[in-house]
């Protein structure tokens, strides 16, 4: 496997995070989608300012930086 890189993790994060309350919210509570849009507008956060601050933790842990997207 490649090595993860910053920006592949929170990818893989954010997906897992939405797919994961979208299943608690079916069968457990509705309550959960308030997680789905917590995770959305993060994303829309970082996509306007530039600023995530699980970029941070991550660097903190020694990930790089590289190319989601090839």
């Amino acid at each position: 496997m490649k090595t993860l890189t910053i920006e592949k993790i929170i990818l893989l994060v954010a997906g897992t995070m939405v797919l994961l309350s979208t299943v608690l919210a079916v069968y457990h509570s509705p309550n959960w989608l308030y997680l789905t849009g917590f995770v959305g507008a993060n994303l829309l956060f970082a996509g306007f300012t530039g600023f995530c601050p699980m970029v941070k933790i991550l660097r903190k842990f020694g990930f790089k930086h590289g190319l989601a997207f090839k």
